[in-house]
C-alpha cells in the first residue's frame, strides 16, 4: 500500500497485517456492544424496577438501531471519506456508551440502546474499506476482519455476565467505551483515507444501493444464502440457552457461556477459509461449509443429550457458517468496482441481519411447539436448502461456459 504524505491512498497494494489486525479488533470491540445486554436483561430490570419483559425490548432496540444504520449509514461510505465516516460514528458511540451508564429510567436505556446499534454500524464501513485496499488478498483480509467481528458477537456475552456479576451492569458499558476510546485513537492515528467518488445526492445513494440488488444475480443469490445462514445461526445460539438450562443438563449461565469459546475456536478459522476463496476454489468451499452444517445439525439432533456431541456440533456449526459467510463476502467484493462496494455491503448485510432476526424468532416458536427436535429440524431445512442454492449456481455457471 503506497500512502502519500497527508495518509492517502495513491496505490493499491498488500495492507500491513498490523493494519489489518486493528481493523478486526476494532470489529470485534464494536458490534459486541449490540450483544452485551443479553445477558444482563434480568439485572437492567432489577435496577431499574421494571418488568423483564420491559427490559427484553432493550435487544430488540439494539439490533433495530443497527439495522437503521445499515441501511442509512454505510451507503455514505461510497460518498464521503471512510476514515471519517468511521471516527465519527466510533465518538458518537463513546458518546451513547459513556451516557448508558448514568441513566435513571428504561426509557432512557431504550433510547441510547437504539443508537449504540446505529453507530456501531461503522463495522460495516471498515469491511468494504479493507476489501477494497487490498484486492490481492481480498478473501484473507475480509475473513480476518469478520474473524474479530464474530469473536465479538460470542465473547460479548461472556464477558457482559462476567462484568455485570462482580461489577454491575452499567460497568459493562463503562469498560467498553473506554476499550472503543482507546481503538478509535488507533484507527485515527493508522487509517488511510480513501476518496470516494459517487456525486449525487443522499436520496439517490440509497437508491443506487436498492439498484444494486436489481443489477447483480449473484448479490441476490448471495444475500438469501446469508439470510439461510445467519438465520440458523442465531436460531441456534438462541435457543441453545434454553436447551442446556433445562433436563438433563441444568447448567447455570456461566457454564453455557463456555459453549460460545468453543465457537471462537471455530471462528479462527475464517482466515484460512477466506484464503481459500482467493485460490479461486470459492464453490467448493461454500459446498463444503454447507456440509459441515448438515453433519453438526444432525449430529445435535440425533445425540441431544451428548455433551461431546454437541460441543462437536457447535465447532463443526461455527467453522461451516464462518464459511459460508467469508467466502459470501469475498465474493460480493467481486462485483462492480471500489466505488460501489459500501452500497453493495449494505444490500447484503441487511439482508444477513434480516435473516438472523427470522431466524432468532422461528427458533423460539420451534422450541415453544416442538423443543430441540423442532429446531434443529427447521435449522437441517435451511441447510438443505443452501445446499440447493449452491447447486443451481454451479449449473448456472456451467450452461454459460
Amino acid at each position: 500500500m503506497i500512502q502519500s504524505k497527508d495518509n492517502t491512498i495513491s496505490a493499491y497494494q498488500p495492507i500491513s497485517p498490523l493494519l489489518v489486525l486493528l481493523m478486526a479488533v476494532s470489529a470485534g470491540i464494536t458490534v459486541a456492544n449490540i450483544y452485551y445486554n443479553q445477558p444482563i436483561l434480568k439485572a437492567i430490570a432489577t435496577d431499574l424496577h421494571t418488568t423483564e419483559a420491559q427490559a427484553g425490548i432493550i435487544s430488540m432496540l439494539s439490533q433495530v438501531g443497527y439495522g437503521l444504520g445499515l441501511f442509512f449509514i454505510t451507503p455514505l461510505g461510497d460518498k464521503i471519506n471512510k476514515k471519517r465516516l468511521i471516527i465519527g460514528l466510533q465518538l458518537l458511540l463513546i458518546v451513547s456508551l459513556f451516557l448508558i451508564t448514568f441513566t435513571s429510567s428504561i426509557l432512557q436505556v431504550w433510547i441510547l440502546s437504539l443508537f449504540i446499534g446505529m453507530f456501531s454500524v461503522s463495522v460495516q464501513v471498515i469491511m468494504p474499506m479493507a476489501a477494497g485496499l487490498d484486492s490481492e488478498n481480498r478473501g484473507k483480509t475480509v475473513g480476518t476482519i469478520f474473524t474479530g467481528l464474530l469473536i465479538g458477537i460470542l465473547a460479548a456475552r461472556v464477558f457482559s455476565g462476567t462484568i455485570a456479576e462482580w461489577f454491575g451492569w452499567r460497568n459493562v458499558y463503562l469498560f467498553s467505551g473506554i476499550a472503543v476510546t482507546a481503538v478509535s485513537v488507533l484507527l485515527k492515528i493508522y487509517l488511510p483515507n480513501v476518496e470516494t467518488s459517487f456525486q449525487g445526492s443522499y436520496l439517490e445513494l440509497l437508491g443506487s444501493a436498492l439498484k444494486q440488488f436489481r443489477r447483480f444475480r449473484l448479490l441476490r443469490r448471495l444475500s438469501i444464502i446469508g439470510m439461510l445462514q445467519f438465520g440458523l445461526f442465531c436460531s441456534f445460539w438462541t435457543t441453545l440457552t434454553f436447551h442446556l438450562s433445562g433436563s438433563p443438563f441444568h447448567f447455570g449461565s456461566d457454564t453455557i457461556g463456555l459453549f460460545g469459546l468453543v465457537a471462537i475456536a471455530g471462528a479462527l478459522l475464517a482466515p484460512v477459509i477466506g484464503q481459500k476463496a482467493d485460490k479461486g476454489k470459492s464453490v467448493r468451499v461454500r459446498f463444503l461449509a454447507a456440509g459441515l452444517l448438515i453433519v453438526s445439525i444432525l449430529l445435535m439432533l440425533f445425540f441431544q443429550q451428548s455433551i461431546p456431541a454437541l460441543v462437536l456440533g457447535v465447532l463443526l456449526l461455527d467453522i461451516g457458517a464462518q464459511g459460508l459467510q467469508v467466502t459470501n463476502v469475498a465474493l460480493i467484493y467481486t462485483l462492480g468496482d471500489e466505488s460501489l462496494h459500501s452500497r453493495i455491503n449494505t444490500v447484503y448485510m441487511t439482508s444477513f441481519f434480516i435473516g438472523g432476526a427470522l431466524g432468532t424468532s422461528v427458533g423460539i416458536l420451534c422450541w415453544q411447539f416442538g423443543g430441540w427436535t423442532w429446531v434443529t429440524a427447521q435449522m437441517l431445512i435451511s441447510a438443505l436448502l443452501i445446499i440447493l442454492l449452491l447447486l443451481k449456481e454451479k449449473r448456472d455457471a456451467q450452461l454459460h461456459e
